[in-house]
């Protein structure tokens, strides 16, 4: 059985997240995690394994603190109507018109699938769980604002707006305004009926 997460194990983590989302996985030494966390090397590779297995830590971090916060509304049992609008404007305000992790980064996730570690099957797999609850966010929240739309409509619209998502997410590290571009798209192709 696994230790429990102890309040200064989870801030452990969210250095390290900060460390490797503003680095990368590869250009984040160790040196760097020491210095980010607060930990020597020893107690890293103690309690964690190694700088894989922090990272790891670290994107669960990133998806329960980050992703899933804002894709609750969306995973809701009831989705309200204006659930994937309320989505997509806070988005864009967290990539466009203030000074996040997001907006200077892009998604951690994202970055890491462009890398040597986007190879890796554990990576992958994040990835593809990550992709299926975005998209069933957005999904649902196509549903509760069109009800009377045909699950093909849905279907486009569902895919228009993920794939909109993940490249505003991709671009904003270099052009904030194009990824706000492609979110008002975004906005705009699910309003549409």
């Amino acid at each position: 059985m696994g230790r429990s997460k102890t309040f200064a194990d989870v801030e452990v983590v969210r250095a390290a997240r900060e460390a490797f989302w503003s680095r990368g996985y590869e250009s984040t030494g160790i040196a760097d995690l020491e210095t980010a966390t607060g930990l020597n090397r020893s107690s890293i590779y103690h309690a964690f394994g190694s700088k894989r297995g922090l990272f790891d830590e670290a994107v669960e971090s990133y998806l329960d603190d980050v992703v899933r916060p804002r894709l609750a509304p969306l995973a809701a049992e009831v989705v309200a109507p204006d659930a994937l609008e309320t989505y997509l404007r806070g988005l864009r305000e967290a990539m466009v018109d203030e000074p996040t992790s997001l907006a200077v980064n892009g998604c951690l996730l994202l970055n890491a699938t462009a890398a040597m570690l986007g190879h890796e099957n554990g990576l992958q797999e994040v990835v593809t769980r990550y992709t299926a609850e975005l998209r069933a966010g957005v999904t649902a929240g196509a549903i509760a604002l069109h009800p009377d739309l045909d699950a093909p409509t849905i279907d486009l619209i569902a895919t228009t707006v993920t794939g909109l998502v993940f490249a505003s997410m991709v671009v904003v590290r270099v052009d904030r305004a194009a990824a706000g571009r492609m979110l008002d798209a975004a906005l705009s192709a699910s309003a549409r009926v």
